[in-house]
């Protein structure tokens, strides 16, 4: 059966994923960043909720893949810290200043995340040379790649996925990543040919605030703060319905 790993940044959005039928939760918070580590309170709790296995991901910031040795020892801690609490996996990434990844941290956190399995997230898609970096990936023991072929969607990467499945596929598990939902996610299994897939299914929200305060902004000025993004069951359940329906 081909996984479903949801990307979840609340604890609202674990459990709407656990019902709809994920196969994996991807816990962050802040996905309007584009996903940064979760407090161990939210990780402790999501252990707790959630029957599915629980990967964490481990990102200190915003922005670009180029870290700091202070970030990257964050990392290391932030990685131990979630193999102590019980996660099940890590999913981490990062770049040299040339594009390539940067193996020698990498690996750093791949050998302190001891047994859990490691993903290494999009940075990829970002680097300046995708092929050499997934061969590096897996000389160092990563699991699992998560990408959306380079390209702006999964399924517009579709080609490139298939590529690097017919040549790394024995090595490494490819996850396609980016823009899948329950219209296309069958496409972009058949462009690709891969066994896990990755969404987030998120709807937009709501605030159940009766009292509201319009003139005072806790973020950017461009920003609802009355709405926010929330893992949407129904759609899961499609994604899970359009996954069983190519078995």
């Amino acid at each position: 059966m081909i996984k479903l790993e949801v990307c979840c940044d609340s604890l609202d959005s674990v459990q709407a994923a656990v019902r709809g039928g994920a196969s994996r939760i991807e816990l962050c918070s802040a996905l309007t960043e584009g996903g940064l580590t979760p407090s161990i309170g939210m990780v402790r709790e999501a252990l707790r909720l959630s029957p599915l296995p629980i990967h964490v991901l481990i990102r200190p910031r915003g922005g670009d893949f180029l870290y700091s040795a202070a970030e990257w020892q964050a990392m290391r801690d932030d990685v131990a810290a979630m193999r102590d609490l019980g996660a099940h996996g890590v999913v981490i990434g990062g770049l040299l200043a040339d594009g390539r990844i940067d193996v020698d941290h990498t690996a750093q956190l791949v050998a302190e995340a001891g047994l859990l399995s490691v993903t290494f997230h999009r940075a990829l898609d970002m680097s300046s040379d995708p092929e050499a970096g997934i061969a590096s990936l897996c000389e160092i023991g990563i699991h699992r790649l998560l990408t959306s072929g380079t390209a702006a969607t999964a399924l517009e990467g579709g080609a490139r996925i298939a590529q690097w499945q017919q040549q790394f596929g024995q090595r490494i598990i490819l996850m396609p990543g980016c823009g899948v939902n329950s219209k296309n996610v069958a496409e972009v299994i058949r462009r690709t040919g891969a066994t896990d897939i990755h969404a987030s299914a998120k709807q937009l929200v709501e605030s159940g605030m009766a009292f509201r305060r319009d003139d005072v902004k806790m973020g950017s000025a461009d920003r609802d703060e009355f709405a926010r993004y929330v893992t949407d069951e129904a759609e899961v359940r499609k994604i899970r319905s359009a996954l069983t329906a190519l078995a």
